[in-house]
């Protein structure tokens, strides 16, 4: 039988050559096969071998509108006739900026980086020179970039973690500064009795609490009812600051992230992906007196912070998700729900352990016979070689889906590309196990 993804194989092994990997980040060889691609419409994608999927990775979150959508093309069309770049001011900041002004809840001011690593860096920065304190308590398994100063206890193994209730902070990559764990306090996510504890023994010392509001990097395991709400009580106690890493649920959840969805103001937050609609753009927002510290002596820059292209593409996501009151939003998410309900009744008739996990636009599967998650350990129990099966045959069918089993939907996605997903896992699952 011949290969269907002959070229794409092909492509990679040339990539090897010349790009360290043959991927432009190592994230992206975890897929059961590294696809090229040559095009993509709306919610569909096609490889260079003519495949051609429906596709729920979207680009790993940035593409809210699916691709091509009209608006951000011919946006960055006209953008892209002048320069790509200043290094200076031009009318596209201030108008992006007073959309998310509008939009997210704590965004007193805001400021535009390039990556959601470089937001979460500043943040951390501001936070502490606000306070004077250097520690920041971060929760097992919520990602806040790659960097040295922030990569701790993203996903450490089961033998790592250290006890529950005194999580052991893990350094995630080598070659990364060994001191790195010692600004950090690390703790299990859901569990406030357990936080509250932790920052009573570093009294005086917490500069800010930071968690994705949904854990969507480690399983997208949604906030207890009323722990959200516990703990910016428990920041105001403690003198610490509240930040929300909505680089994921940013303009996702809904039009004000999850800080609008639940109600919670963080004192900062970080935002990325869905911002941009494609474009590389992140930033951060949040209370005035915080942010101004960038012109009192905190450093922070960028030449590319900013720029015409992404900026442009931006403006136009976000007229574009806000239109009719917010409606492509609200009806991604309620497709989404209907995605997640309808995988969960294929996996029961078919007799396949699964828990699907997350909101309509970000949700997770996963292979596990536990009765449900409430942080990131309970993700260890998951069945890794079932849920790798499980790509590959849903890859086999047509369907893209983010290597650890995450599946994001767009406002391009139609009544029809949900029904026509279902069918196809249907298939899937029934040829599983």
């Amino acid at each position: 039988m011949p290969d269907k993804w002959a070229t794409s194989r092909e492509f990679l092994e040339r990539a090897k050559r010349s790009l360290a990997g043959g991927v432009s980040s190592p994230f992206r060889v975890k897929a059961p096969v590294p696809l090229y691609f040559r095009n993509g419409c709306g919610a569909r994608l096609e490889d260079v071998d003519g495949n051609r999927y429906i596709d729920y990775v979207l680009a790993w979150g940035p593409m809210i509108l699916g691709y091509r959508h009209p608006a951000i093309v011919e946006a960055m069309r006209r953008q892209a006739e002048l320069p790509a770049d200043y290094g200076a001011q031009h009318e596209l900041e201030f108008q992006v900026s007073e959309q998310i002004q509008a939009m997210l809840p704590c965004a007193e001011l805001v400021q535009f980086t390039s990556s959601g690593s470089e937001a979460v860096q500043i943040a951390f920065r501001l936070a502490r020179a606000f306070t004077g304190r250097d520690l920041i308590l971060k929760f097992e398994g919520h990602y806040h970039g790659w960097m040295d100063g922030a990569l701790i206890s993203y996903k450490p193994s089961a033998a790592e973690v250290g006890p529950l209730e005194a999580p052991r902070p893990v350094p995630g990559s080598r070659g990364q500064v060994a001191n790195a764990a010692e600004n950090f306090a690390v703790a299990p996510w859901n569990r406030p009795e357990i936080l509250e504890r932790i920052l009573e023994e570093n009294r005086g010392r917490v500069a800010a609490v930071a968690m994705e509001p949904v854990l969507c990097n480690s399983g997208c395991i949604l906030p207890r009812p009323g722990y959200l709400e516990r703990v910016k009580a428990l920041c105001a106690s403690h003198g610490a600051l509240l930040l929300f890493d909505e680089v994921i649920t940013g303009f996702r959840m809904s039009l004000g992230g999850a800080q609008a969805h639940y109600g919670v103001i963080p004192d900062l937050a970080t935002f990325g992906k869905a911002v941009g609609g494609g474009a590389p753009l992140s930033g951060i927002a949040g209370r005035r007196e915080i942010l101004m510290q960038m012109y009192q002596g905190v450093s922070f820059g960028g030449s590319f912070n900013g720029n015409p292209v992404s900026l442009a593409s931006s403006h136009a996501t976000l007229a574009e998700l806000s239109r009719d009151g917010g409606a492509p939003l609200a009806q991604a998410n309620a497709f989404g729900q209907r995605l997640m309900e309808g995988i969960r009744e294929i996996a029961a008739r078919r007799r396949v352990p699964l828990l699907v996990t997350g909101f309509g636009t970000a949700f997770a599967l996963h292979f596990s016979t536990l009765a449900g998650l409430n942080d990131y350990r309970d993700t260890l129990a998951d069945d890794r070689p079932l849920l790798e099966r499980f790509l590959h045959r849903a890859l086999e069918e047509g369907l893209h889906i983010v290597p650890d089993g995450r599946m994001y939907v767009s406002a391009a996605h139609t009544a029809d590309d949900i029904e026509e997903t279902l069918g196809r896992l249907d298939k899937v699952f029934g040829n599983l196990v």
